[in-house]
């Protein structure tokens, strides 16, 4: 896997995760079918919540230290 598909796949999970937290955040605070639920209604936003975060935090770390390290190469082969 080349890294420009590995970038393009890591961006599509924090994208898929950012919409599953903002899902949980409207199940949560706007969605009144969801409320009638009860605790199974918590439970589903919970866990939107919770994969969304799973997603988006370790792609977010990765990305960052992919960038990191370019920027090292690049100061690295400029001296």
């Amino acid at each position: 896997m080349s890294n420009r598909q590995l970038i393009l796949l890591l961006r599509t999970c924090i994208t898929i995760g950012i919409c599953l937290i903002l899902l949980g955040i409207y199940l949560h605070n706007f969605n009144d079918t969801v409320a009638a639920m009860g605790v199974k209604g918590i439970i589903i936003s919970s866990m939107c919540v919770a994969f969304g975060m799973v997603l988006s935090l370790p792609t977010k770390m990765y990305l960052t230290f992919i960038l990191v390290a370019r920027e090292a190469n690049k100061k690295d082969s400029s001296e």
